[in-house]
């Protein structure tokens, strides 16, 4: 252009200047011919100057600034201007995105019209327009086998779904009440995206679009990184339509793109769209009602979806593609399998279409992907389910109507390429999908077949993984037990770490098989000071993981971070079939192995007991203080333990000073103090009453002192025997600390071995006593309000008013003895305790039989001997002994009477009955007396 342009305006400046040149060197010549001369340069200068006239006009409308579409019309100038323009200048790019401008946009309407005035017509559709060729026919399998194990999986999965939280058929959804009036005030905006790279379907699609029963706010054509986008933005432009755009970039967005492009919509609703689906004509009515619905509004529809992998025999999950495999998962709809949806179906995540509101897309974000290679459509409804609880449902459709589905041409999925069918692709998801299920993604598989296990273990470090490694692998080696470990993973403690710790082969962190799970906490938080990222992942992640797996407790170390322990235990409060946080101090992990051996059902109730201990003491600081030493040292697990101290009126000033200094580490404390002198009897009964059915007393003198392991046997017993719902031992009302080596009720009191006792059955066996003890016992809530009323019922200062006398038993002239009318109860209705019995007699507590109240020092030296009453304690761990190193079952468990002679505990009832000597009499002797354990009164006799 430039070149002919400057070699015409040489060649006439040529001619120009010869004609001078002959003028100017050529004056005698010229004078000769002076008139015609004249002539000839006046009409040579109104020609240059119509010329230049001419070229201004020319080069002004040819400049980039100027639209020729909307600029007045100089008829021949203009359209010549416009065939050089044509010519000469080349559109521009801007930076990475080109957009249509929305004023140019707005203003097609009127540009056509110019054109069509001045003989330029529009480019038409149809010119630039290409089709994808679909020369086969759909995909049908002839596999017999595999079309029953599809269609058998598809109804099991709909089943479930009708039974749980019901399915709608198209017509029903639509007969739903939507908050959106698709004919009135309240339509709502759609933005539809249209992602395009290879395929030739831009023009079926707005085609399509354009023809909706339910227009759209605005169609976004999005080309990042296609080697079709002129030909992409030459259909766009064809349509001369204000409301699609086009939008496009040099670099490759891939798969998160269009969804990153949603998040700058101002409209209500948000279509996404593949370039594989030409979605029927009702299509946006149909998911714009169903989208406005109170059960589908916080939820993302489509028209396919997956159900992602269930669980195989050998306990490990399958690849989403393994062939002829019933486990593999579900796609859906499947023509391949002639599988239809004709109700909707929830499912794993949806593939090709998203319909979804615009304030759902930002949860995309939430976390860092597994990868941007693929799985978007994966990761939408991982996120969505996990941080908005919602769900991703694939419509139905009207077999009969194809303006219904949302995916007219399904052939179209199996032209071009396709990131299922690439091995590396189909490794990517697979990983990427376990990965979701290892946190806390709650599949259709987990949905139907809701685990259950013991316990889940939470380690925040490495260092957390090894003290919780002892209990961790007693729960997986005890025989029916199940328990899992999960990894704060990225940067805290990634899954080969943790495996080093345990011992574990690397595998464990590759396979798709339940043993760790690595929450991969990094992708959430990544560099930050706050707190918040942590604490939501780990929340966010441990709420799934307990719904799917349904554990009895969730078990951590007690120091860790408290932003964790605080994630931890909201996300155990919100399972609602009751999972327990259970925060163990390191040094006491290898203490309660016992755990394991506890039913998954008593679990649960770990943390429901409150024990408190309650201290009778008056002027023995010393024992007092040796008391209070055992105390400080046992184990008490974390838990927090209330103390209180009983004083009596002539407590002295040294006891005070003791307990006024004491800084009792492992809960409140709390001092009592009487007016007047109340003596032992009303110091022990009244020193405790119980606040709720789950507050539990242990009564201790100040001459006692405790085993380090007497908390661990409390708390097991409790668990094992009262707190356990497959277990009715109604009759326990307390358990003993101490194991006694008298028979103190007969007046001989002969020396008693309860290991010499017991050997045939099992020379460590624990056992039922009817006998209570006072020398260090936990006493149940229920049976101590009844004391206290039977108490205040019989109580007198003469014991031989006392109108209950037990054959042979020396307790009847028992005098001032709270002991004496607790036993009373207990023989007239049947009640035991749970007495300890271990080699040598060792003990949970022992009674070291110093001067008081009870035992004065004259009394000591004559009537009873230290070596009959005091007993080693337990400073070892007790599991070692018990039968099986675990707590028999409570039917095992052998009982004796008042007598230390072995009866049944129908037998013992039968006693209290035949007696006869309760509050109310029974006048029948298979009757006793019952109460109301609310108020501890008596309230008629019944049948045992």
């Amino acid at each position: 252009m430039g070149f002919g342009r400057n070699s015409c305006m040489r060649s006439s400046g040529d001619s120009l200047d010869g004609m001078l040149n002959d003028y100017v060197g050529g004056k005698n010549k010229m004078k000769s011919q002076k008139s015609g001369s004249t002539k000839f340069v006046a009409a040579l200068t109104c020609l240059q100057f119509f010329f230049a006239v001419y070229a201004t006009f020319l080069l002004y409308y040819m400049g980039p600034s100027i639209d020729l579409r909307t600029s007045p019309d100089f008829t021949w100038a203009t359209r010549i201007a416009q065939q050089w323009k044509q010519l000469m200048i080349t559109p521009h790019v801007v930076g990475h995105y080109q957009q249509a401008s929305s004023s140019s946009s707005s203003s097609s309407s009127s540009s056509s019209s110019s054109l069509i005035k001045e003989g330029f017509q529009p480019i038409n559709p149809s010119l630039v327009c290409e089709n994808e060729k679909i020369d086969f026919m759909q995909k049908k399998s002839n596999d017999v086998q595999m079309i029953k194990l599809k269609r058998e999986l598809y109804n099991e999965v709909l089943d479930f779904q009708s039974k749980n939280f019901g399915t709608e058929t198209l017509a029903e959804l639509m007969a739903m009440k939507s908050k959106w009036d698709l004919h009135g005030p309240k339509k709502p905006k759609i933005t539809v995206l249209l992602n395009h790279f290879k395929r030739k379907t831009l023009c079926a699609q707005i085609d399509s679009l354009l023809q909706q029963t339910l227009p759209f706010y605005h169609v976004w054509v999005l080309s990042f990184g296609s080697p079709n986008e002129l030909s992409l933005k030459r259909i766009v432009e064809s349509y001369n339509d204000s409301r699609i755009s086009f939008i496009s970039s040099s670099y490759d967005f891939k798969y998160y793109g269009r969804f990153q492009m949603a998040l700058q919509t101002e409209a209500d609703l948000v279509y996404i769209v593949d370039d594989d689906m030409i979605p029927g004509k009702k299509m946006l009515q149909i998911l714009a009602h169903v989208a406005g619905t109170e059960k589908y509004k916080n939820s993302v529809l489509g028209s396919i979806g997956r159900i992602l992998p269930f669980r195989q025999k050998d306990f490990t999950f399958p690849s989403y593609r393994k062939f002829r495999s019933k486990e593999a998962g579900l796609y859906l709809p499947d023509p391949a399998y002639d599988i239809t949806i004709h109700k909707i179906v929830q499912v794993d995540f949806l593939s090709s279409s998203w319909f979804l509101s615009a304030e759902l897309v930002k949860t995309l974000f939430i976390e860092t992907p597994f990868t941007f290679s693929t799985g978007e459509d994966l990761h939408l409804s991982y996120q969505l389910q996990k941080y908005r609880n919602a769900g991703s449902y694939v419509l139905p459709v009207d077999p009969k109507d194809k303006e219904t589905w949302g995916d007219s041409e399904h052939r179209l999925a199996y032209v071009s390429e396709t990131t299922v069918i690439f091995k590396d692709i189909v490794q990517v998801r697979d990983d990427q999908w376990w990965k979701a299920l290892s946190t806390g993604y709650v599949t259709q598989w987990a949905a139907m077949h809701p685990q259950k296990v013991d316990a889940l273990f939470y380690a925040h470090t490495v260092d957390e993984v090894k003290a919780l490694a002892p209990l961790l692998e007693k729960f997986r080696y005890t025989v029916g037990k199940k328990a899992y470990i999960v990894v704060s993973g990225g940067n805290f403690c990634p899954c080969e770490n943790a495996a080093a710790a345990l011992k574990w082969p690397m595998l464990v962190c590759k396979e798709r098989r339940f043993k760790i799970f690595d929450l991969a906490l990094g992708a959430l938080s990544g560099v930050s000071n706050s707190e918040v990222p942590v604490v939501q992942a780990v929340y966010s992640s441990m709420k799934g993981l307990i719904k799917i797996h349904n554990p009895s407790v969730v078990i951590t170390a007690a120091d860790i971070d408290p932003n964790v322990k605080k994630a931890l235990k909201m996300a155990s409060e919100t399972n609602s079939n009751g999972t327990t946080l259970v925060l163990l101090p390191r040094a006491s992990v290898s203490k309660v192995l016992w755990m394991a051996d506890l039913r998954s059902t008593a679990l649960p109730n770990w943390n429901k007991m409150q024990i408190s201990i309650n201290i009778i003491t008056q002027n023995r600081v010393n024992s007092l203080a040796r008391l209070l030493k055992s105390l400080t040292n046992a184990y008490y697990l974390g838990d927090e333990v209330p103390i209180t101290f009983n004083m009596d009126s002539k407590v002295d000033e040294a006891t005070i000073k003791l307990l006024g200094s004491l800084e009792w580490p492992h809960g409140p404390k709390t001092l009592r103090r009487r007016i007047i002198q109340g003596g032992l009897i009303r110091a022990v009964s009244e020193s405790w009453y119980p606040s709720s059915d789950d507050d539990f007393g242990l009564l201790l003198e100040d001459d006692i002192e405790v085993s380090p392991y007497y908390y661990l046997w409390i708390k097991y017993a409790l668990l094992a025997y009262h707190y356990d719902p497959q277990v009715s031992l109604p009759e326990l009302s307390s358990i003993s600390l101490y194991t006694p080596r008298i028979v103190e009720v007969v007046k001989e009191r002969p020396k008693w071995n309860a290991t010499e006792f017991f050997r045939p059955i099992h020379p460590n066996t624990p056992y039922l006593h009817q006998l209570p003890c006072s020398w260090g016992a936990v006493f149940f809530p229920k049976h101590w309000r009844e004391f206290y009323v039977y108490m205040n019922m019989r109580f007198t200062e003469n014991a031989k008013e006392n109108p209950v006398q037990i054959p042979k038993s020396r307790t009847n002239g028992w005098q001032a003895s709270w002991k004496k009318f607790l036993i009373d109860m207990m023989y007239l209705r049947g009640y035991v305790s749970l007495y300890p019995n271990f080699p040598n007699q060792a003990s949970f507590s022992t009674n070291h039989m110093e001067p008081g109240a009870h035992i004065s020092a004259k009394d000591n030296v004559v009537k009873h001997n230290k070596q009959d009453f005091e007993v080693p304690l337990l400073k070892e761990d007790f599991r070692n002994f018990l039968p099986g190193m675990k707590m028999p079952p409570a039917s095992k468990l052998p009982s004796l009477n008042l007598f230390n002679q072995p009866l049944s505990l129908k037998g013992l009832k039968a006693a209290g009955a035949k007696l006869g000597q309760d509050v109310l009499r029974c006048n029948n002797v298979t009757e006793l007396v019952t109460v109301d354990h609310h108020t501890g009164l008596p309230q008629s006799c019944t049948k045992f």
